[in-house]
């Protein structure tokens, strides 16, 4: 990708951090504290670990959701706790306001953030062996305005978000260096940040659980054969490393909530004593206990529309919309790359080398696998709104957010390929340049990838900092 005097890849890895790290600041800095949703519900449990050196109980008076009944303890709470770690360590050396703690324990998700920019720019390098599509893919993930959104306020979502791009890198340098320590130890921490972030990823473990054990399938002799010893070596060394990083809390929370290690049951019992009537698990209305069908649901409400247009952008608690045209460009390169990742046929093709070729099958058990990993967070929001708690929001969504570019991006590189045969077979009758289509190929690239840049910078800087500026004055 070298263009005249100037490395074009080395300018794209620049305004790639860069970017990142100049936008996050600006929203976590630009953002009063409470206007991202939930927030303040999350930071009463960073505040509480801060000021008491301790765990709290679920039920902590404290640090229940007002009207809701329930805290978010209940649930896995790691970047919490090391948000609160950090803000101890602040408070040690020298004496931060409360709006310095906030902005203290946001700097943790940043962290997080800029952390996974890495791990997707390594990840990307395993993906595709065309850089511009690893740049592509790059920028899709960390700057949909939803995904960087997720880094600058108090959650869990920022870590969980890390720890999908930190599950996939290691499995797939697994399998390429068959399982190293680095790629074991590698896998192991992604789960472990998953497991202790956010349920609705959890998709990804049992991906990975099942990626990792195809990996020691293969056929031999017309024959299946499975190699059990270094399926058990490494398979027990992730096993006790990851048990070792999160074990602790369901054992903690088996033992503080009567058997219910997950704590979902625990959190509705919390919510059916305290929470109010029109929010609380025994009498809230709901589309299953009125007898309406899942269909109906999805026909007759906003929840489509709504949950596709906040996974694009929707800051604050769902009331800062971006410029129409930002939701439909995304709209459109979404459908774009999805349709033709479906439809194009991808042996005659490409001749991409870099994702198992060598071994066809796992590849499509791989597909396989980041089909169910985007789809899964989706039946889990749906099946929440229709059985529990009407929520129409992308950011339940959003840990489908990388294997849904990952087709995007396979899918442009189809299209792109396929144009280059076209015009071979109806323009010139002869085989185009390489040359001369890489420089087109590129140009389309770096034009989506600026459009993409510009999308975030038009929704950070003319929408959201105007309007917290008018907010605050």
């Amino acid at each position: 990708m070298k263009t005249g005097k100037f490395n074009l890849e080395s300018l794209m890895i620049a305004v790639y951090y860069i970017l990142y790290i100049a936008v996050a600041l600006t929203l976590v800095f630009v953002q009063p504290f409470g206007d991202p949703p939930d927030e303040v519900g999350r930071n009463a449990i960073v505040q509480y670990i801060w000021y008491y050196a301790k765990l709290p109980n679920g039920f902590e008076e404290s640090i229940r959701i007002n009207g809701y009944g329930f805290s978010y303890a209940f649930q896995p709470i790691l970047p919490y706790i090391i948000q609160a770690l950090v803000m101890r360590v602040a408070t040690f050396l020298f004496h931060p306001t409360s709006a310095a703690l906030l902005y203290i324990a946001r700097m943790v998700n940043f962290t997080f953030g800029l952390m996974m920019a890495h791990f997707v720019l390594q990840l990307s390098r395993l993906l595709f062996a065309d850089k511009r599509l690893q740049y592509l893919f790059s920028f899709l993930v960390m700057f949909l305005p939803q995904s960087i959104f997720m880094h600058t306020y108090v959650n869990t979502d920022s870590c969980c978000m890390l720890s999908i791009a930190v599950m996939l890198y290691g499995l797939i340098r697994g399998t390429k260096e068959h399982f190293s320590m680095r790629s074991c130890i590698t896998l192991s921490v992604g789960i472990i940040l998953c497991a202790l972030s956010y349920y609705n990823a959890y998709g990804f473990i049992l991906s990975s659980i099942l990626l990792f054990t195809a990996f020691y399938l293969s056929v031999q002799n017309h024959r299946l054969s499975f190699d059990w010893k270094s399926f058990l070596q490494k398979g027990i060394f992730i096993s006790i490393v990851v048990l070792a990083g999160i074990g602790w809390w369901f054992v903690r929370s088996y033992i503080l909530y009567d058997g219910d290690f997950l704590g979902l049951k625990t959190r509705d019992y919390c919510a059916s004593l305290y929470a109010i009537p029109t929010v609380n698990p025994l009498t809230r209305i709901t589309f299953q206990n009125q007898g309406y069908s899942v269909w109906y649901m999805l026909r007759n409400t906003n929840f489509i529309q709504s949950t596709v247009d906040s996974f694009i952008c929707m800051y604050g608690p769902l009331t800062i919309a971006t410029s129409v045209w930002v939701y439909r460009f995304y709209k459109l390169l979404f459908a774009a790359g999805l349709l033709c990742c479906i439809i194009l046929p991808w042996k005659k093709l490409s001749t991409d080398n870099s994702l198992y070729t060598e071994r066809p099958g796992y590849r499509v058990f791989f597909t396989v696998n980041m089909i169910f990993c985007a789809l899964m967070p989706c039946i889990l929001s749906i099946t929440y709104s229709y059985t529990t708690d009407y929520q129409a929001q992308g950011r339940y969504v959003l840990p489908a957010l990388i294997p849904m570019v990952y087709f995007v991006v396979r899918g442009i590189h189809k299209g792109l390929c396929a144009a280059k045969l076209c015009l071979q077979k109806l323009i010139t009758q002869k085989p185009i340049k390489d040359d001369c289509f890489n420089h087109l190929s590129t140009g389309l690239v770096v034009f989506i990838c600026f459009v993409i840049v510009f999308c975030l910078l038009l929704t950070i800087y003319k929408v959201v900092v105007p309007y917290y500026a008018a907010f605050n004055g």
